[in-house]
């Protein structure tokens, strides 16, 4: 991955507006601190291949990035994002701790994302 170009990013989603897509958003806050203090709370979130439409989209931030979709009905948005790539028409988003470890992914496919071993075992 690379560091966000807000460019490329925006590009992306204007180009994409009005287009059913997927999506796949996960967070965590820090499952790797409750092995070091059990006293830390954890909490994260998993969604993936949702399919989605969305009338505009802005990133913004001087990073970490921010990244909002206009639905429908709503908003889809996700903070902390530091990096991304693109892997055909897939623009994977994510954002890094200063370790490197993740704390967010934000992405967007024309097709569905591939079923991982995290979803089999939920």
């Amino acid at each position: 991955m690379q560091a966000i170009d807000v460019q490329e990013i925006q590009r992306y989603i204007d180009e994409h507006a009005n287009t059913p897509l997927y999506v796949h958003v996960e967070t965590t806050n820090g499952a790797y601190a409750t092995h070091q203090d059990p006293t830390f709370h954890s909490a994260g979130m998993f969604f993936r291949n949702a399919e989605i439409t969305y009338e505009r989209g802005l990133i913004t931030g001087n990073g970490p990035y921010r990244i909002g979709l206009k639905l429908a009905h709503g908003w889809l948005y996700g903070e902390g994002l530091t990096d991304f790539e693109f892997a055909g028409e897939q623009l994977l988003i994510a954002g890094h701790d200063i370790e490197g470890r993740l704390a967010i992914a934000f992405e967007l496919s024309p097709t569905p994302f591939a079923q991982g071993a995290e979803e089999v075992d939920a």
